[in-house]
C-alpha cells in the first residue's frame, strides 16, 4: 500500500526544477489532516465516507480506506469508475438523471457496492429502470434540504414518500436518508444556532421514517466545516467531508482548521513587477480558479502561503496580481511564491498532476486520475 508517511528514497527534485504553475501537496500536514479525521470518526462512533471531489486521486482514498473510511463519496460517474480500483462501497452523491449517466453508475465492477442520493420520483424510476437491465441492486438514500437549498426533499414527509416509492421499485433498496449542511458557513464559533436547528431537524425527519417502518440505516451528514462537530447532530451515522484532506484559505478562515493544516499550496513564479505597489505571477484564472471567499468577509482569489497578508487581488487568465500594500515584502522577477487558493476542490481539477514535498524538496507525484468527464 503506498503511504504518505516520510520514506527514506532520494528526492526526485527540489522545488526549483518544477515548472509553474504546478501544485503542491505537503505530505506530513496531508498525513496529519487524513489522521485527525479517522481518529474524530472512530472516536465517536460514525462511519467516515470521505467526498474525493477534493482529491479526485486513487493513492488519497486508499490511504483514506486504509485508516478506516466505510466506503468513497463520488460526484461523478468519472469519479465512480476511478475509485472503484480502491473501494467497494461507493456513493454516488448527486442524481443519477439521464439514460447515459445511469448505464455507466450500473457498468461499474459488480463487486462493488453502490449507493445513489436522490430527490425525485423521477430519478428513482430511472435508476431502477438501469438496475433492472443491469441485474443490479442499488442502495438509495433520500436527499433532504435542511439549509443548503440546492437540491434535497422539502420535508420529512416527502422524504417518506420517495422512500416508500424506492422499496416498492426493486431492485432499488432504500438504505437511509442524507444532506449537506452547507448553509452554515460561518465561523466555527458561530455555529451553535443552526447547530441545534440542524439537529432539530434530523430527529424530525429520523422519527417521521421509523414512525412509518422505514426507519433509516444510514444517516449521512458532508461537510468539512461541521465535520469536526456532527456527533452533536443525534441519529448521524456517518459523515462526507471532502475539503479536510488538503484544507484552503477558506477553511482556514472560518475556523475549521489552522493555516498550519494547510496541505494544499499552488508554487508561481513572479514574471513582472513593472507595475508600482504590485507584482505579477503565472497563476490567473486557469490555475487558481476564479471563486471569492465563501462565507467570511474577504478579498481576493487566494493569499501568499508565508505571507497571508497578501493576496491575489486580481486575475487574468495566465495572471495573477499580487498586491504589494499590505506588506513591505518587495519581490524580484524569478522569485517563487506558493499561494493558497480560496477553494481548493476546483483547483486540483486544473491540474493533471499532483507534486508531494516535504519542505523544498519534491518526493513524490501522483495524476488527478478522476478529473473530467469521459470514461
Amino acid at each position: 500500500m503506498l503511504s504518505f508517511r516520510h520514506q527514506a528514497s532520494a528526492p526526485r527534485a527540489t522545488l526549483d526544477d518544477l515548472e509553474t504553475p504546478c501544485a503542491l501537496v505537503d505530505l506530513d500536514r496531508l498525513s496529519a489532516n487524513l489522521d485527525a479525521m479517522a481518529s474524530y470518526t472512530v472516536v465517536h462512533g460514525l462511519a467516515l465516507r470521505p467526498h474525493v471531489k477534493t482529491h479526485k486521486s486513487p493513492r488519497i482514498a486508499a490511504e483514506q480506506m486504509r485508516l478506516g473510511a466505510a466506503g468513497l463519496t463520488c460526484a461523478t460517474p468519472r469519479e465512480l469508475e476511478v475509485m472503484s480500483e480502491v473501494s467497494g462501497d461507493l456513493l454516488l452523491a448527486y442524481p443519477a438523471i439521464g439514460s447515459a449517466r445511469v448505464k455507466r453508475v450500473m457498468e461499474l465492477p459488480r463487486e462493488v457496492r453502490v449507493s445513489v442520493g436522490l430527490d425525485s420520483m423521477i430519478a428513482i424510476d430511472e435508476l431502477a429502470a438501469g438496475a433492472r437491465a443491469a441485474d443490479r441492486d442499488v442502495d438509495v438514500l433520500i436527499e433532504v434540504d435542511l439549509g443548503m437549498h440546492r437540491v434535497g426533499v422539502q420535508s420529512a414527509e416527502e422524504a417518506l414518500a420517495l422512500a416508500m416509492h424506492v422499496r416498492a421499485s426493486a431492485p432499488l433498496r432504500f438504505a437511509g436518508v442524507m444532506f449537506y449542511p452547507g448553509h452554515i458557513r460561518e465561523h466555527v464559533s458561530e455555529h451553535h444556532g443552526k447547530l441545534t436547528q440542524l439537529a432539530s431537524d434530523v430527529q424530525h425527519l429520523i422519527r417521521v421514517l421509523r414512525d412509518a417502518g422505514l426507519p433509516p440505516r444510514v444517516v449521512s451528514g458532508g461537510s468539512t466545516p461541521l465535520a469536526w462537530r456532527i456527533h452533536e447532530v443525534p441519529g448521524v451515522t456517518e459523515v462526507r467531508p471532502g475539503t479536510y484532506v488538503y484544507n484552503d484559505r477558506t477553511t482556514a478562515e472560518i475556523g475549521s482548521c489552522s493555516w498550519d493544516d494547510i496541505a494544499f499550496t499552488v508554487l508561481g513564479t513572479v514574471v513582472s513587477t513593472a507595475v508600482p505597489g504590485q507584482a505579477v505571477v503565472d497563476c490567473g484564472a486557469k490555475a487558481l480558479g476564479r471563486e471569492p471567499m465563501r462565507g467570511v468577509a474577504g478579498e481576493g482569489f487566494g493569499a501568499l502561503f508565508d505571507r497571508p497578508e497578501v493576496v491575489v487581488a486580481r486575475m487574468s487568465e495566465e495572471h495573477g496580481i499580487l498586491d504589494l500594500s499590505n506588506t513591505d515584502w518587495r519581490p524580484r522577477v524569478g522569485d517563487r511564491v506558493r499561494i493558497v487558493p480560496n477553494h481548493v476542490c476546483i483547483v486540483v481539477h486544473l491540474n493533471d498532476v499532483i507534486h508531494g514535498v516535504r519542505g523544498n524538496q519534491v518526493e513524490t507525484t501522483w495524476p488527478v486520475s478522476a478529473r473530467g468527464r469521459q470514461p
